[in-house]
């Protein structure tokens, strides 16, 4: 890979991580709720599900979706529906008050809960799989050896979320103070969970790109 062409493809990546998505709220309820380490366990999450997204977009799976009109509404409406259940999760916790200090022992005991939520946002968002579909062609160069390409675009995509995902989740830990008041908790709760719900809805309103 030319060396322009990945240079053009880390501004691209960049952009596409930072934009606001489910992997970055997710993050920042994370943030608030239980510092970096369980912002950390989410991330790797997320960044282990995009490795598969764009594996099988690679392999096919990106070009069923656009061909097969049963395979993409399959794949929309089990990404809708796991976004609405975090909303509604999200939006029916108790609010108890946040300590200001970081909660370590959340994180800490079940850091595969975490992962694993990070990797189904990842995984159930058939927008991932278009995006990787639609990304991944237009800097490939036929003429030299894919593997090593894929290789490298995949792993440059990973390192911008990763650092995208973590910086977002840091940023909100900071703003635990304001929210060690149940008041203000509860407010930030329905906020994330009412965006959780409006997502998972705009996904069932995707259409298949032709």
């Amino acid at each position: 890979m030319a060396i322009e062409v990945w240079l053009l493809f880390c501004v691209t990546a960049l952009v596409a991580a930072v934009s606001p998505g489910p992997a970055i709220l997710l993050a920042i309820t994370n943030g608030v709720a239980g510092g970096v380490r369980r912002v950390l366990w989410s991330s790797l999450g997320n960044v282990t599900g995009l490795i598969c997204v764009a594996s099988v977009s690679v392999f096919g799976l990106g070009a069923l979706l656009k061909a097969s009109s049963l395979a993409f509404t399959a794949t929309k409406l089990l990404g809708a529906a796991y976004l609405i259940w975090l909303g509604v999760k999200q939006w029916r916790k108790p609010a108890v008050g946040l300590r200001v200090e970081p909660l370590k022992s959340d994180a800490a005991e079940r850091p595969w809960h975490f992962w694993r939520e990070g990797a189904l946002v990842a995984l159930t968002n058939p927008k991932a799989l278009l995006f990787f579909t639609a990304l991944f062609p237009v800097f490939l160069d036929a003429g030299r050896p894919l593997g090593p390409q894929f290789l490298i675009m995949t792993g440059t995509m990973m390192c911008c979320s990763f650092t995208c995902l973590m910086a977002y989740g840091g940023l909100a830990q900071r703003v635990r103070r304001w929210l060690s008041e149940p008041a203000c908790q509860r407010r930030f709760q329905r906020v994330t969970g009412a965006v959780f719900m409006g997502m998972g809805t705009s996904l069932l309103v995707l259409t298949r790109p032709r």
